[in-house]
C-alpha cells in the first residue's frame, strides 16, 4: 500500500525572499510538489517571493482564486484541494505557499480545512505583513497593557466605525477599494493624524505615503493602515 504524502502550509512572508524562515526554505527546496494561489492574469505573489528557490524538477500547481466580490472562491478551493489530493494519495509531499502567515487571513486556511483531517499536515509559520509593516514604518504598535486590534476594511461602515471608536492600537487590512470609506471614518473619529499607511511592505514596490495625500483609486489590496498606541500615555 502506498504511503500517503504530507501536506505543508508554508508561510513565506510578506514579500522579501530573505524573510523566508530556514524551515520554510528547507521544505520548499525538497518537496516534489508546490502549490500557490494565482490571479486571473496568471500572476502569483507567493510564487514570486519563492521563485529563486523553486527547482525545474518540481511539479507546480497554480491555484486560481478570483479576487473579486462577485464570484465565490470556494469552488476554486475545492478544485485546488482535489489537485493536491491526487499527489498526496500517491505519496508525494505537497507544499502550499502562502503569503505572510498561513493562519492569519491566509489562503492556506481553506486548504487546511479541506485536507488536514485526511492527510498528515504541518503548518510552518511565516512573518505576517502586519509585523513586517510596523518594522518598515519604524514604530512600535503597542505598549504595556494596550490591546491590538486587526480589522478588515471590508466591514460595513457602521461596524467599522464602532470598532475603530474603541481601539488602543489597530491595523486595518484589505484596504483596496475600501480606502475612501476608512479614511472618512478615521477623520470623523479624530484618528487620521495618527494613521500610518504602507503598501507592499518589504517588496521592491513598497511605498510609505502620507495618508492625506493618497488617491483612493490607486490604493492596492496589498496595503494597510497602522494606528499605533499613544506612546506619551505609557511614560
Amino acid at each position: 500500500m502506498t504511503e500517503l504524502g504530507k501536506l505543508y502550509g508554508l508561510g513565506i512572508g510578506p514579500g522579501d525572499p530573505e524573510l523566508l524562515t530556514l524551515k520554510a526554505h528547507r521544505i520548499l527546496t525538497t518537496v516534489p510538489v508546490i502549490a500557490y494561489p494565482t490571479s486571473e492574469n496568471g500572476k502569483s505573489l507567493a510564487r514570486a517571493i519563492a521563485a529563486d528557490f523553486i527547482g525545474s524538477d518540481q511539479i507546480e500547481i497554480p491555484m486560481y482564486l478570483p479576487f473579486n466580490i462577485q464570484e465565490s472562491s470556494q469552488p476554486y478551493y475545492d478544485q485546488a484541494a482535489q489537485q493536491i489530493t491526487q499527489h498526496l494519495k500517491i505519496g508525494q509531499d505537497v507544499a502550499v505557499l502562502c503569503e505572510g502567515e498561513p493562519m492569519l487571513y491566509g489562503s492556506f486556511m481553506y486548504i487546511f480545512q479541506r485536507l488536514s483531517g485526511k492527510f498528515s499536515t504541518e503548518v510552518v509559520p511565516g512573518i505576517s505583513s502586519i509585523m513586517a509593516s510596523t518594522a518598515m514604518l519604524g514604530v512600535p504598535i503597542t505598549y504595556r497593557n494596550d490591546v491590538l486590534s486587526v480589522i478588515p476594511a471590508t466591514l460595513d461602515e457602521v461596524k467599522l466605525r464602532d470598532r475603530l471608536a474603541v481601539v488602543d492600537a489597530v491595523v486595518i487590512i484589505k484596504l483596496g477599494r475600501h480606502f475612501a470609506k476608512v479614511r472618512k471614518i478615521l477623520d470623523e473619529l479624530g484618528l487620521l493624524h495618527r494613521a500610518l499607511y504602507i503598501e507592499r511592505a518589504t517588496q521592491t514596490e513598497q511605498r510609505i505615503v502620507n495618508i492625506t495625500e493618497l488617491e483612493p483609486t490607486e490604493v492596492p489590496y496589498w496595503s494597510l493602515i497602522l494606528i499605533p498606541s499613544h506612546f506619551s500615555d505609557q511614560l
